[in-house]
């Protein structure tokens, strides 16, 4: 699980979908792998983990070994209390995400319309969450809170500023979602005039042909 952490960490900085010492990665571990979760250490660069200083942290947020665990280590926490499906956590600072928060979103319960049948399969409703400082644990809360009250199983949201954080059942998984998502704030902001969304008919049999998250 180290190996795959560091794995998926090297391939969003080689990709340009985290730069510098910006955004952080955690797995859940089951019983078997001693419990509690692997996260990344606070300012580590994603393109250049050590995957025995990955912090790893018990249940109760006490660390165990490793480096100092990200200061996003609260937002983490409650996105695995409020989603139990949820084994992988992943928040970066993607380009065109933020911009589109810098820009102005679609609307707070949504950032982008339902502009592509990928998105609407795999991504689903993204809200968007106000601006606090980096690791404040008032936006955890918010956000553990956002997760249980969905009508529909969320994956993702945006924090202002400071960029998207997707949950999944792997990092794999995790990283394909925030490839999903960052694409397509892309098309959004190059499109001029902007595309109209699809409509119910075409969002509901992507529900009942593909189990669309929207």
């Amino acid at each position: 699980m180290r190996a795959e952490i560091v794995r998926v960490g090297s391939s969003l900085f080689s990709r340009g979908l985290a730069h510098s010492t910006a955004g952080n990665i955690s797995v859940r571990l089951d019983a078997a792998q001693g419990g509690g979760f692997l996260i990344t250490p606070t300012d580590a660069c994603l393109g250049h983990l050590d995957p025995d200083e990955l912090a790893w942290v018990g249940e109760d947020g006490q660390q165990r070994a490793g480096a100092r665990a990200s200061k996003t280590l609260a937002l983490h926490r409650r996105i695995y209390e409020a989603a139990p499906h949820a084994r992988s956590v992943l928040h970066t600072h993607s380009t065109h995400l933020v911009a589109l928060s810098l820009q102005g979103v679609w609307q707070a319960q949504d950032i982008l319309p339902p502009i592509t049948p990928y998105q609407v399969m795999k991504v689903g409703h993204v809200p968007h969450l106000a601006y606090r400082a980096p690791g404040d644990a008032a936006v955890a809360d918010e956000l553990g809170a956002l997760i249980r009250r969905a009508e529909r199983p969320l994956h993702a949201a945006m924090l202002e500023r400071l960029g998207p954080v997707v949950w999944h059942h792997s990092p794999a998984q995790a990283m394909a979602l925030l490839e999903e998502l960052e694409e397509t704030a892309r098309l959004w902001l190059l499109c001029s005039p902007r595309p109209a969304p699809l409509d119910d008919t075409r969002i509901d049999e992507l529900r009942q042909r593909f189990n669309a998250l929207w």
